[in-house]
């Protein structure tokens, strides 16, 4: 029977050769798909805006998540600031955008997660951890070595290499990436993020080649798989609509959350066609194509 969560089988050396691996692509940087360069082991700040030590904006028990990652205890969520998407519509721009958040060493993050897990967290849930993967995966290192044992909540913006997650396959049980674009010319113009759709399509394909479908226990708190969100952009079903088509492409069986929490901040209120929420009829049609693909295990709002 495999044992929960899986990295508890790694060996000490397995462990130290994916580290190995992190920090070869540490600096210069090309740890995402930006691979900017930029010497972070001496102190340089890449285009996530993220230098030698992790941001984090915040740590806490969270219970706004979808319902099998926050369950009934909370889910145990470390927000890092900055972020390898600039999307100018980013609800979270303070730390994302504007880098607030306190600079940690490895050892002081490995001890927020064993208070997460002190608090009784359900899981360990890395909130945009792409541009900081080598320090949360040598604190998780460190947190294992401790008696730490959650599982692994990789919540990323779906901007991701697939030779990275490689590094993660035995390691993380749940992945909730975002899919945000199907349009690589609106995920340019909106997050100056070039190529996303074919990045992330290769992300999530890898992402579920290791997990797999959602998988709860018997109270409805998640175990294994992929989660995929989905943001709708106000005037963009096409957009979503081809997100949705994608998804199915790899797989029927992914548990994809249609979300409806838009609305304008940081730059948007600025930005043609952005200052508006998306409609009920856009939500409807978009639902419709889940349901047509057979998208039908995932989480739908009202609206």
């Amino acid at each position: 029977m495999t044992e929960y969560p899986r990295y508890l089988a790694l060996s000490d050396d397995e462990w130290q050769n994916r580290i190995g691996r992190l920090r070869d692509l540490f600096s210069p940087c090309a740890l995402c798909p930006r691979e900017c360069g930029a010497m972070r082991d001496e102190g340089a700040r890449g285009e996530c805006g993220s230098a030698k030590e992790a941001l984090v904006g915040s740590y806490n028990l969270h219970f706004g998540e979808e319902p099998p990652i926050s369950g009934y205890r909370g889910s145990g969520t470390v927000f890092f600031s900055g972020c390898n998407l600039h999307c100018l519509f980013c609800q979270n721009y303070p730390l994302s955008q504007l880098l607030n958040g306190d600079p940690v060493t490895v050892d002081r993050l490995t001890l927020q997660y064993l208070e997460l897990e002190a608090r009784n967290a359900h899981n360990l849930n890395l909130v945009t951890p792409s541009h900081v993967n080598l320090q949360w995966f040598e604190a998780l290192y460190r947190a294992v070595k401790k008696g730490f044992k959650l599982p692994i909540v990789y919540n990323s913006g779906g901007y991701d290499l697939v030779q990275v997650l490689e590094v993660f396959d035995g390691v993380i049980d749940i992945y909730m990436p975002d899919a945000k674009y199907g349009d690589g010319a609106l995920a340019a113009t909106l997050s100056d993020a070039h190529g996303y759709p074919e990045i992330n399509k290769a992300a999530l394909t890898e992402m579920f080649r290791q997990v797999g479908p959602l998988e709860v226990d018997d109270r409805g708190v998640a175990r294994r798989g992929l989660l995929i969100r989905h943001l709708m952009l106000p005037g963009k079903l096409e957009n979503t609509l081809s997100v949705l088509d994608t998804i199915a492409a790899i797989s029927a069986d992914i548990a994809v959350s249609l979300m409806t929490q838009y609305f304008p901040a940081y730059k948007a209120p600025r930005t043609p066609g952005m200052n508006a929420r998306i409609t009920r009829s856009e939500y409807r049609a978009a639902e419709k194509r889940c349901r047509d693909l057979g998208l039908v295990n995932g989480y739908f709002q009202r609206i």
